[in-house]
C-alpha cells in the first residue's frame, strides 16, 4: 500500500478543512464553480470523479464478467439490501429522530422536510464513488461493475415508485436527464475510455498492464481529494452558519450508514462470499448517488428546503464514515473466504 492509500484519512482530513476554509475565503470562486451545473449535475465536479473512476475502469477484464454467474449471490444481496432494506430504513430512522428523538428542536414543517430528504437519500443508491471504496478494499472490479450497472436499470423503474410510497406523494417526477448524465458521465464513458486503454496497454503485454495501474493509483486517490475538497468548498457557508442543524441531521444518516453496512457484511459472511464481492456489496449500499438526490428535493421541496439540505449534509457525512467502513472491512478481510478457496468448493 503506497503513502497516499496509507493515510488517506489524514489527507481527506486536509482537503475537508482546505475546502471549507477556502470556500469560506473565496465564496466568489466556488460560486463561479457552481455555475458549471447542466441537469443538476456538476461538471468540474464530475471532472474530479472521472478521474477516480477511470483507472479502474481499465482494471474491469470483460472476460471475468461470466464468473459473476458463479457468485449469484453477491448480486442478489446488493439489490436486497439497496431496495428492499435501505428505503424502509432511512425512512424510518427519519421519522424516528425528526419525530421523537429531535422532536423539541425542529419544527413539525421542518421535520417533515428533513424525513424527505433522508427518504430521497435512500432510494437513490450509489453509482459513482462505489468504484473507489470498491478500489480500496481490493474488490472485483468487474463483479462490482455488474453490481453497479444492474442497479443502475433498476433504479430507472423503481425509484420514482418507492419516493412516491414513502413521500406518500401522488407523483415524484424523476429527472431523467440527470440520471441519464450522470450514468453516462460516471459508467459508460469512464468504462468506453477503460476498455479502448486495456486493450491499447495489452498489446505490448500484460507487463505494460500492471505498470500502467501502479502507476496510475495517485490519480484516483488525487481525484477522490479534489472532490472532497470542492465539495466542501461549495457548502463551506452553509456549513458554517448552521452547523447546529447540520450535527442533528447527520446523527440519523450516520447511524443509518454504519447500520446498512452491517447488515449487508455480516449477510455476506453467512452467506461464506468471497472478500473481494463482499466488502463492496456492503459499501454499496452505504453509498448514495448524491446528485439525483439533490435534484430531486430542489425540484420537489425548493433549493432552501430542508430536504435539499439532508441531501447535502448526506454527501458531507459520506466520505468520512465510508473511509471507516473501508479500514475496517480491509482490516477483517480474513474474516471471508479467497476468491480461490469458493471457486475450488
Amino acid at each position: 500500500m503506497g503513502v497516499f492509500e496509507r493515510f488517506l484519512s489524514v489527507w481527506v482530513a486536509l482537503a475537508i478543512t482546505l475546502g471549507v476554509a477556502t470556500g469560506h475565503v473565496f465564496p466568489g470562486l466556488f460560486e463561479g464553480i457552481a455555475a458549471f451545473t447542466w441537469a443538476q449535475v456538476n461538471l468540474i465536479v464530475a471532472v474530479f470523479i472521472w478521474a477516480m473512476i477511470y483507472p479502474m475502469m481499465v482494471q474491469v477484464d470483460f472476460a471475468t464478467l461470466r464468473d459473476v454467474r458463479k457468485q449469484p449471490r453477491g448480486l442478489l444481496l446488493t439489490l436486497v439490501i439497496n431496495w428492499m432494506v435501505k428505503p424502509f430504513t432511512m425512512a424510518a430512522l427519519g421519522w424516528l429522530f425528526f419525530r421523537v428523538v429531535f422532536a423539541d428542536w425542529v419544527a413539525p414543517e421542518t421535520a417533515n422536510e428533513y424525513i424527505a430528504g433522508m427518504i430521497l437519500l435512500g432510494v437513490a443508491p450509489c453509482t459513482a464513488m462505489v468504484f473507489v471504496w470498491s478500489h480500496l478494499t481490493k474488490g472485483n472490479p468487474s463483479y462490482t461493475l455488474a453490481q453497479v450497472s444492474v442497479n443502475d436499470i433498476i433504479m430507472i423503474f423503481a425509484f420514482a415508485p418507492l419516493a412516491s410510497l414513502l413521500l406518500g406523494l401522488s407523483e415524484v417526477t424523476v429527472p431523467w436527464e440527470t440520471l441519464l448524465l450522470s450514468v453516462t458521465l460516471y459508467v459508460v464513458l469512464p468504462l468506453i475510455a477503460g476498455i479502448l486503454t486495456r486493450h491499447h496497454l495489452l498489446k505490448s503485454g500484460p507487463a505494460r498492464l500492471e505498470v500502467w495501474l501502479a502507476h496510475s493509483k495517485p490519480t484516483t486517490i488525487l481525484g477522490l481529494l479534489a472532490t472532497v475538497a470542492l465539495l466542501f468548498g461549495l457548502q463551506a457557508d452553509r456549513i458554517l452558519e448552521n452547523p447546529g442543524a447540520i450535527g442533528l441531521i447527520a446523527v440519523p444518516l450516520i447511524i443509518q450508514s454504519y447500520g446498512i453496512f452491517f447488515i449487508a457484511y455480516g449477510a455476506a459472511r453467512a452467506m461464506k462470499l468471497p472478500h473481494d464481492i463482499a466488502a463492496p456489496a456492503g459499501l454499496i449500499g452505504t453509498s448514495n448517488f448524491f446528485e439525483l438526490a439533490v435534484a430531486v428535493a430542489i425540484s420537489l421541496f425548493g433549493l432552501t428546503s430542508g430536504a435539499a439540505l439532508v441531501t447535502v449534509v448526506g454527501v458531507l457525512v459520506e466520505v468520512p464514515v465510508m473511509l471507516s467502513l473501508v479500514a475496517f472491512a480491509n482490516r477483517t478481510r480474513h474474516w471471508f473466504p479467497s476468491t480461490t478457496a469458493v471457486e475450488m468448493a
